[in-house]
């Protein structure tokens, strides 16, 4: 049997075993993957289990996207151009570090039919999935973005690479056609976003890449505004395919039946 995890810390959060133990039975995959809760010593055990095939791939979540990077051999021009990476895989004995966070997101955006090319875009965050983030939005043409960050310091650190971004303080707030929350604010209940619905103009589209659960008060609040709000479901599910895609040369399908399944977890 072939065995499979995600990784990261939080982890309670995570569906990725369950859509990836679908796509398995659909397949008849003899294969299992589950979750796991570490800290930044079990890394290199989880590398030294994928290079001796004990694990056959991995995926890796908040807060190791970054950390990860120091302990895999190459890295693919994707995870390279990010400097994050969520799917190790081995080839050729040598531990590869991909990204699938961009082509993920890209995807989940298809069907919104949004123009980016003109209109501000605030980011909430600057952490490790940030960069595939900014990444995927100037592939679809954003060509103003602000970041907003907890710890400014991360979000300067952040300007360097890309230079094109502004910078705004925490809790500031600009009149943006779209808001995207990147941290993990929103993971608990409890967890809100303050901002200032009088200077964020109408139309303005609210995303979350928290998909569980389903609805943040991030997005709540948003959604009683009258804004249209997406979580990062679909994101989180393309991203699933392009690594499941690479471990098993198979492309699963995105159906129904699935959405179904995790929404209704």
């Amino acid at each position: 049997m072939k065995n499979y995890l995600v990784i990261g810390n939080p982890i309670e959060h995570s569906l990725s075993p369950k859509i990836h133990n679908y796509w398995f039975t659909k397949h008849e995959i003899t294969a299992n993957y589950v979750k796991k809760k570490v800290t930044i010593s079990d890394l290199e055990n989880v590398i030294k289990k994928v290079k001796n095939k004990e694990i056959n791939g991995a995926n890796i979540t908040v807060p190791f996207k970054e950390k990860i990077i120091s302990y895999v051999d190459k890295l693919t021009e994707e995870a390279n151009q990010a400097q994050s990476v969520n799917t190790l895989y081995l080839s050729d004995n040598k531990i590869i570090g991909h990204n699938t966070d961009i082509i993920g997101f890209e995807l989940s955006l298809k069907e919104r039919q949004l123009d980016f090319k003109n209109n501000n875009i605030l980011i909430l965050g600057a952490g490790g999935v940030t960069p595939s983030i900014i990444i995927a939005l100037k592939n679809l043409g954003a060509s103003k973005i602000t970041i907003s960050n907890r710890t400014k310091e991360k979000a300067i650190k952040l300007k360097e690479r890309f230079k094109f971004i502004d910078i705004i303080d925490w809790g500031q707030t600009i009149n943006a056609k779209t808001i995207i929350n990147t941290t993990s604010l929103g993971l608990n209940k409890n967890d809100n976003i303050k901002l200032d619905f009088n200077l964020i103009g109408s139309g303005c589209f609210f995303y979350d890449l928290i998909y569980n659960p389903k609805e943040t008060n991030f997005l709540q609040t948003a959604k009683s505004q009258g804004y249209k709000i997406q979580n990062g479901l679909m994101m989180f599910v393309y991203q699933a395919a392009e690594s499941f895609k690479i471990w098993n040369d198979i492309d699963p399908k995105v159906d129904n039946e699935l959405i179904n399944l995790l929404q209704n977890d």
